[in-house]
């Protein structure tokens, strides 16, 4: 995997801010209404005419991709969440109206610190980061994403979950009225997920809550976001409301949908394909019609960082 470290990260190398600050039309989809700040200082408060508010306090990481970024046209408009529909371009066009403030989160089971917080108080403890991310769908289909977020292992360490619980479980809102594909029968919902402990306190691990140095828009998963950058893309639940440490393996909706063809830890894996195609090779989005397509690493390239995980599974029957 390319990596290096934070200064080495060239400007150039990002889409620059001015760019897609112009593009209002995109910025609009993700606007927070009335958000407030992080008590932390952390967030800005959303710009009156609706661009995306800037994040505060933002550290670089030294687990960023030296790979350029997707431009924010890219990752904002080209989206699964079939909460808001089912072509790539729903989740842009149906979520405009979408109100991600106030918001609360649930935390419950095997853990010392269990409760409902307010957005805004679960996020004040944790610093925010960017990590630019490889992002590899299972649809053979990827982008290189610069997430803003907080490490999971910070969340799951400040919860103090005890001996018991083994993995962490994650559900999406479930609010038909706010996302019409719900209306749809395309999957069980609320849509889940999750980690086992070992995966959920595994530095590569974040929580987002931005994008290019902004707030996230809803497209992409507002407030707040799963990343795990060496699993496919379906594992990323977006839109979080409860996180539930548990003492056995939790459901996720694409697993119950579809138990051949996805499994539980969705490892990014070139030698295992999917049923109905091969998982050999990606498309970059955003690369031309011409760019062609190129080889899927392993772990999608973060195997030095996640392959003791699973040094002691058959992943091809652990898919």
């Amino acid at each position: 995997m390319l990596i290096k470290k934070p200064a080495d990260i060239r400007p150039s190398e990002i889409t620059s801010e001015s760019n897609y600050l112009k593009r209002r039309d995109f910025m609009r989809a993700g606007a927070i209404a009335g958000g407030s700040l992080f008590a932390s200082g952390a967030m800005g408060a959303v710009i009156p005419d609706g661009r995306l508010a800037k994040l505060a306090s933002i550290a670089k990481s030294s687990f960023s991709t030296t790979e350029t970024p997707n431009s924010f046209e890219d990752i904002s408009t080209y989206n699964n969440f079939y909460e808001f529909g089912m072509r790539k371009v729903d989740p842009f066009e149906n979520s405009q109206e979408f109100k991600p403030r106030p918001w609360t989160i649930e935390v419950a089971g095997h853990a010392e610190k269990t409760g409902r917080y307010d957005f805004d108080d679960f996020m004040k403890p944790f610093d925010l980061e960017e990590r630019i991310y490889r992002m590899r769908c299972v649809e053979a289909w990827s982008m290189v994403i610069p997430w803003v977020g907080v490490p999971l292992a910070d969340v799951v360490k400040h919860f103090k979950p005890t001996s018991k619980a083994r993995y962490v479980a994650f559900e999406t809102l479930n609010d038909p009225e706010q996302m019409p594909g719900l209306h749809g029968r395309s999957l069980k919902w609320p849509y889940r997920e999750g980690l086992t402990i070992a995966e959920a306190t595994n530095p590569l691990a974040i929580l987002a809550v931005g994008i290019y140095g902004n707030v996230i828009p809803n497209q992409n998963g507002a407030p707040i976001r799963l990343v795990t950058p060496w699993k496919y893309g379906f594992k990323g639940i977006k839109s979080i409301v409860k996180i539930n440490f548990t003492a056995t393996r939790p459901k996720t909706s694409w697993n119950m949908a579809a138990p051949r063809e996805y499994g539980f830890y969705a490892n990014v894996n070139p030698k295992v394909n999917h049923p109905r195609w091969s998982q050999a090779r990606e498309r970059r989005i955003g690369a031309g019609i011409f760019a062609g397509k190129h080889e899927t690493l392993m772990f999608n390239g973060y195997g030095e960082h996640v392959a003791h995980l699973y040094k002691d599974l058959n992943l091809r029957r652990n898919f």
